[in-house]
């Protein structure tokens, strides 16, 4: 038995080693009316992946969305709310929208790759918020996503401050699961031979 533990060390490390040296942060959203500040009766649902590659420095965002009561206007990551996973806060990724993002449709998707060392890539308000440097500008959106302070957005015509929203949250890796799923057998197996 004590092998075997030396073993689930030994291979519990490797996984760490593994864990520490991956840069790409997931994110995930289910957007709907009911998340919306106010809160709203809309039909519609959405869900995003955000991944920020913090070796790349860049910002993946995919979303799906259908049965929207209005047409799109605008859709964008908002940051940093002051309480997790609650209340409004500013646009802080480019405006007036994504950019390519399906406008004047009830259902889309989307898909695009942000440079986020480029100015573009913001809006100017979250930069100038941010001690005008993108690249504290990058770390405070993503450290408020970590904590659970920043929300994708989608406006509509009839519902102009947001027709479907949902907070980020981080999702986590593969080599994580697989280590917290070792640990949780070590658990069992150690207090099996207990008894």
């Amino acid at each position: 038995m004590k092998q075997f533990f030396l073993v689930l060390i030994f291979a519990s490390s490797l996984m760490g080693a593994t864990a520490a040296q991956a840069t790409p942060i997931t994110f995930a959203a289910h957007l709907d009316g009911p998340s919306e500040s106010p809160p709203n009766s809309s039909p519609g649902i959405g869900d995003a992946v955000v991944i920020f590659d913090t070796a790349l420095h860049t910002l993946s965002v995919e979303v799906t969305f259908n049965g929207l009561l209005g047409e799109t206007t605008a859709s964008h990551i908002h940051c940093c709310t002051t309480t997790p996973n609650t209340g409004t806060a500013g646009v802080a990724t480019e405006i007036p929208f994504f950019d390519s993002f399906p406008i004047g449709v009830n259902d889309g998707s989307y898909v695009h790759l942000f440079d986020m060392t480029q100015a573009t890539s913001y809006n100017p308000g979250f930069v100038a918020a941010h001690g005008n440097n993108l690249g504290q500008a990058e770390l405070d959106l993503l450290n408020s996503s970590l904590a659970g302070n920043a929300y994708l957005n989608i406006h509509t015509n009839k519902f102009r401050s947001g027709e479907i929203r949902g907070f980020l949250v981080n999702v986590p890796e593969p080599s994580s699961l697989a280590l917290l799923g070792l640990g949780c057998l070590a658990i069992v197996l150690g207090s099996r031979r207990k008894i």
